[in-house]
C-alpha cells in the first residue's frame, strides 16, 4: 500500500516507546506493531503489563495509522506486529497470518444534547447512506437541523467492519466527515450537537451510546452475544508467530492477568 508524506509524518509522529532500555543494559528484542486504533489501547495495556511479568525481556514500540496500514507494515517487513480490527480479505497481501486475541463492539454514538435511545438496521443505513439527512426524520431525537455524520477512513477495520455488519449492501454516504481514528469521530460527535458516528465501545466516554436492533451497546451484551455489532480484533503476523512474538501471543490468549486486562472494555479471546 502506497502511503501521502502525511501518512507517514502521521505513523511517525504517534510512536509511543513502551519501556526504554536503560543505560548499558544488553539488547532486548523489540516488537514493533502499528495498525489499527481500535486495537491499539489494548495491546498497549497488554505489552506494559508483559513487560512488567517477564522483567523486561522485550520492548514493545506501537505506531497507529488503521488496520489497512498495519497488515501492508507487518506483509512488507516493516513491523512485526500488523493491529488489525477487520476480518481478512481476499485482496490481503499472502503469506501473513491472522491471531485472533480479542472482540470488540462498535457502538453507534450521538452527542449527549441528541440522546437518541436506539436504531435499527434500516435507521443505521437511512442515515449513512445520505438518504435520510434530517434529525426531525429520526426517531427520538432532540436536535431538528441536518445530521451530520462522522465516519472512519478507508483504511480503518472499523470502517469495514462497519460496512459489512451495519451497511450490507448501502455505502456510506461520500459527503461524511472521514476522521483517521476512533478518537478522533469521539472528539467530533463531543463537539456536534447534530453529529453521529460510530466507535470501538472503549471510545464511548462523554457520548450517548444507542441502542442497536433492540439491545445496547455494552460490555455485558457483547460478551454474551446479544449485541450484534461485535467484530475481532488480530495480531497479524508475517508467516506463523515465532520467537518472542510466539509467547508473548500465546501469553495474551492464556494468561489470567492478560484475560483480566481484556475483559474490562472487550470480549477476551477464546
Amino acid at each position: 500500500m502506497s502511503r501521502s508524506k502525511t501518512s507517514v509524518l502521521w505513523l511517525l509522529a504517534a510512536i509511543i516507546a513502551l519501556v526504554a532500555v536503560p543505560a548499558g543494559a544488553s539488547a532486548k528484542p523489540t516488537i514493533t506493531l502499528s495498525g489499527s486504533t481500535s486495537v491499539a489501547p489494548l495491546a498497549t495495556l497488554l505489552a506494559q503489563k508483559y513487560v512488567k511479568s517477564c522483567k523486561g525481556c522485550v520492548k514493545f514500540k506501537l505506531l497507529q495509522g488503521g488496520s489497512d496500514v498495519g497488515i501492508a507494515d507487518v506483509s512488507r517487513g516493516r513491523v512485526t506486529i500488523g493491529m488489525s480490527s477487520r476480518d481478512p480479505k481476499p485482496s490481503d497481501p499472502g503469506g501473513i497470518t491472522f491471531n485472533r486475541i480479542a472482540k470488540d463492539a462498535i457502538c453507534l454514538v450521538t452527542n449527549k444534547a441528541n440522546g437518541v435511545a436506539g436504531l435499527d438496521q434500516n435507521a443505521v443505513q437511512s442515515i449513512f447512506s445520505g438518504s435520510v439527512r434530517s434529525w426531525s426524520q429520526v426517531p427520538g431525537a432532540k436536535q431538528q437541523g441536518t445530521i451530520d455524520l462522522f465516519v472512519r477512513t478507508p483504511a480503518s477495520g472499523t470502517q469495514d467492519a462497519f460496512q459489512k455488519i451495519f451497511m450490507g449492501d448501502s455505502k456510506v454516504f461520500s459527503g461524511a466527515s472521514q476522521k483517521a481514528s476512533n478518537g478522533l469521530v469521539q472528539q467530533s460527535v463531543q463537539r456536534d450537537k447534530a453529529g453521529i458516528g460510530y466507535v470501538s465501545l472503549a471510545f464511548t466516554k462523554g457520548l450517548t451510546t444507542a441502542s442497536y436492533k433492540g439491545v445496547p451497546c455494552n460490555l455485558r451484551n457483547a460478551k454474551s452475544g446479544q449485541y450484534g455489532g461485535v467484530r475481532s480484533f488480530y495480531f497479524v503476523t508475517r508467516g506463523a508467530a515465532k520467537g518472542p512474538v510466539k509467547k508473548w501471543i500465546k501469553w495474551v490468549r492464556n494468561n489470567p492477568a492478560a484475560l483480566r486486562i481484556a475483559a474490562k472494555e472487550w470480549v477476551p479471546f477464546k
